[in-house]
């Protein structure tokens, strides 16, 4: 029987490099790799402080990230509405002393509120404004609304008086409607007069009167005469003439 033959070593090229090849390598690793300086104390010292900052910072920032998000609908509800606010500011113009879209807001004796808008307000005195196209809006004790408007105005802001003329009109939700060519309205006791004379029209008929007086809060209206009624009813109308009051 033969022998079997030893293994051989595997031939590797790698091995088989000079001692100066193998030199030079090291020499070149040696001078890519930088050495990591150790930190001294006041490098320590900084470090520390960093991490101490951090312990305080990183969560802070957290809790204001949280918070940002849990108060932004907020936020938002705010800036929407301040938009809305800045686009009705923008309707409101000053030019050459009058006041281009005016709104008076208050509330009268029983606490109910009133308003008055124009379509332009110039003011005199600092207690007169005159209006152009003004309209007050006021509630009666009923919670019953009315509006009266008329070509031009002068309010009274340290009275409350809205003195009306031109064409004034007065709607009423029940179905009321006035008309005279002028009228005082007094917005804190809710009184309407005029001493000119009045047509009045709602589900009662046609009255004509020479004068009339208003009151919102206390229910009672007042003509005088002569003046001429034609009421509404179910057999027919049949004028009648005669004072009023």
């Amino acid at each position: 029987m033969t022998e079997p033959t030893p293994p051989r070593p595997p031939q590797r090229d790698d091995f088989s490099r000079s001692e100066e090849l193998t030199r030079q390598h090291r020499e070149r690793l040696a001078a890519s790799t930088q050495r990591r300086n150790v930190p001294d104390a006041a490098g320590l010292a900084r470090r520390r402080t960093l991490l101490r900052w951090a312990k305080w910072v990183l969560p802070s920032t957290a809790l204001l990230l949280l918070a940002s998000i849990a108060v932004w609908p907020e936020l938002d509800r705010l800036m929407n509405a301040n938009n809305a606010i800045l686009r009705d500011m923008a309707k409101v113009k000053v030019e050459s002393g009058k006041l281009v879209g005016a709104t008076y807001r208050g509330v009268d004796d029983h606490n109910r509120p009133f308003m008055i808008t124009a379509e332009s307000a110039h003011q005199i005195t600092p207690e007169r404004m005159n209006l152009v196209a003004p309209t007050a809006d006021v509630l009666s004790q009923g919670n019953d609304w009315m509006m009266v408007r008329a070509y031009k105005g002068v309010y009274m802001q340290h009275d409350d008086m809205l003195d009306l003329t031109g064409e004034v009109t007065l709607y009423r939700d029940d179905g009321l409607m006035m008309r005279s060519p002028v009228a005082d309205i007094n917005l804190k006791s809710g009184i309407i007069a005029s001493n000119s004379w009045v047509r009045a029209e709602g589900p009662f008929g046609v009255l004509d009167a020479k004068s009339y007086l208003l009151s919102q809060h206390d229910g009672v209206a007042q003509f005088r005469g002569p003046g001429r009624l034609i009421l509404n009813d179910d057999h027919g109308s049949h004028p009648q003439e005669g004072k009023a009051s």
